[in-house]
C-alpha cells in the first residue's frame, strides 16, 4: 500500500514521514496543501517551495494541492486532490492542534483512507529531542517573547532546547512551537539522499515576528 505524506517541510511532518518509513510504509508522495491566496491565516509555512526538493531527495513524487477560499472564509479540505492519488493512506504531522488534525481526519474518513499520525499527543520534550537527534531542523520564523530574531536559522540542538525550556518556565510557551511561537524548515533527514541547500536568503521583520525566506532550493 502506498502512502502520501502531507508536509510543509517543517519538523513535525518530516519526522512523521521518517517514522512512517522506519515502520516499513511505502511513502510514494509528498503533498503540500497550498492556500488559494498567499496570506491565508492557515498558511503557516514560509518556504513551501522546499517540499518538491525534499521529495526529490527522498525519491518520491511531489504534488501540490491548491485549496480554495477567500479572505473572509478559510479554504475547504481538498478531497479531490487526494482522491486522484494512488494511495491507501495519509501521513500527517499533527501533534496537539485539534483543528488541522480534524481536517485531515475528515478527508481520510470521506475517502476511506488510513491515517498515520505518530506524533499525536507525543510528549513535547521527547518530540523536540527526537527532532534534534535525528534531523537538521532550522528556525525560519520567530514570533514569541524570549525567542528573538537572533534565533533565525538556528539549528535544533541541546542548546536551543535548553533555551526553549528556560523561556517556557517564565512565558509558558509551547517548546514544540504548537502555539505559533516559531516555524521551521528541515533541510536534512535520514531518508534524504542528500541535504537540501538554498541559493538566496532574505530576512524580514514585523512587530512580533522575524522571518527568513530562502529560495533557489536544490
Amino acid at each position: 500500500m502506498s502512502w502520501a505524506a502531507l508536509t510543509s517541510g517543517g519538523k513535525d511532518s518530516i519526522l512523521s514521514c521518517q517514522m512512517a518509513i522506519d515502520s516499513g510504509k511505502n511513502v510514494r508522495y509528498f503533498v503540500t496543501a497550498l492556500p488559494g491566496y498567499p496570506d491565508s491565516s492557515r498558511s503557516h509555512s514560509p518556504n513551501p517551495n522546499i517540499v518538491p526538493v525534499i521529495a526529490k531527495a527522498a525519491g518520491t513524487e511531489y504534488t501540490g494541492i491548491v485549496t480554495h477560499g477567500c479572505r473572509e472564509e478559510e479554504p475547504v479540505d481538498p478531497d479531490a486532490g487526494f482522491a486522484r492519488l494512488d494511495i491507501g493512506g495519509v501521513i500527517a504531522g499533527a501533534v496537539a492542534s485539534v483543528y488541522p488534525a480534524d481536517r485531515v481526519r475528515a478527508i481520510t474518513n470521506r475517502l476511506g483512507l488510513s491515517l498515520f499520525t505518530p506524533l499525536w499527543h507525543m510528549d513535547t520534550e521527547m518530540l523536540v529531542r527526537e527532532v534534534a537527534g535525528r534531523m537538521d531542523v532550522r528556525m525560519v520564523v520567530t514570533a514569541a517573547d524570549g525567542i528573538d530574531e537572533s534565533f533565525r536559522s538556528t539549528r535544533f540542538d541541546d542548546y536551543l532546547i535548553r533555551h526553549l525550556n528556560q523561556v517556557a518556565a517564565t512565558r509558558h510557551i509551547n517548546i514544540a512551537g504548537e502555539g505559533g511561537e516559531y516555524e521551521r524548515r528541515t533541510p536534512d533527514a535520514p531518508f534524504h539522499s542528500c541535504p537540501v541547500t538554498f541559493a538566496t536568503s532574505e530576512k524580514r521583520s514585523a512587530p512580533g515576528r522575524h522571518e527568513i525566506v530562502s529560495g533557489g532550493f536544490a
